[in-house]
């Protein structure tokens, strides 16, 4: 279980970036976090993963304080990251390094292969589209086998097409170990197409306005009905967060839908 407590962030500069975050992650569970520019999606990933301390509030995963990185937490930055002078093989053993050169050759194939790069090991990033880029940087991520695995806008970047076809294949390389997912996207489809639940934050300081639970089966459709009004629900809810925001009002208990 990824548990946030009373979670409280602010920069030495005196910018308050997030207050009172309470949330429970369940093992196993995709959780999305949507909001606007200014509402600390990225800023709340960074204290998930150990990157950045809380200010106030603890973040605990399974009863263990997080207070810097921990190998069972995995990360996706929105740009690949890949080191320019490894080849893809290396890039993608780099966090696993510390294992027995043989279980670091078979997990290297294993994730390549998932990723649909085994024919591309050996060149280096350079030679890679940016959505096969995205995808070392998902076996690179993965291939340590992390219980939680944080995504932060991993696939904005990229064309549409790449995009959805990537959104397919990331939820069938969750389905392999299950890790606990925490995807934060300015994209209200993309996170109904992946989330089980979806976090609507509200900017200044970042808080959670809205916590709902889509009733939608799957695989998902886009073309549903059904997926379409969750997707109105949710612009409704963000749009909620930024007019609650410019009239400035106290902050009230988060709402579920």
């Amino acid at each position: 279980m990824l548990t946030v407590e009373n979670l409280s962030k602010r920069y030495p500069n005196g910018l308050l970036a997030l207050s009172g975050i309470e949330l429970r992650v369940r093992p196993g569970e995709i959780l999305g976090v949507v909001g606007g520019s200014g509402c600390g999606k990225s800023t709340l990933l960074r204290v998930l993963s150990g990157l950045e301390p809380p200010t106030a509030g603890r973040v605990t995963l399974n009863g263990t304080d997080i207070a810097s990185p921990r190998e069972e937490i995995g990360f996706v930055f929105q740009e690949p990251r890949l080191m320019p002078w490894l080849s893809i093989r290396d890039n993608v053993a780099f966090g696993i390094r510390h294992l027995p050169k043989t279980e670091q050759t078979a997990r290297v194939d294993e994730a390549l292969q998932r990723v649909g790069l085994a024919d591309f090991a050996r060149c280096w990033p350079r030679e890679l589209s940016g959505g096969m880029a995205q995808r070392a940087a998902l076996a690179r991520a993965l291939v340590g086998r992390p219980s939680v695995l944080l995504l932060d806008e991993p696939f904005s970047a990229l064309d549409a097409l790449t995009r959805y076809d990537l959104q397919d294949h990331l939820l069938e390389l969750w389905s392999y170990e299950r890790p606990t997912m925490v995807l934060v996207t300015h994209d209200i489809e993309e996170a109904l197409v992946l989330s089980d639940r979806v976090v609507v934050m509200q900017p200044g300081p970042g808080r959670i306005q809205t916590v709902a639970t889509p009733a939608l089966p799957r695989p998902r459709e886009r073309t549903d009905p059904l997926f379409e009004d969750w997707k109105h629900r949710l612009l409704g809810e963000l749009s909620r967060s930024f007019r609650d925001h410019r009239r400035g009002e106290e902050a009230f208990p988060a709402a579920a839908i």
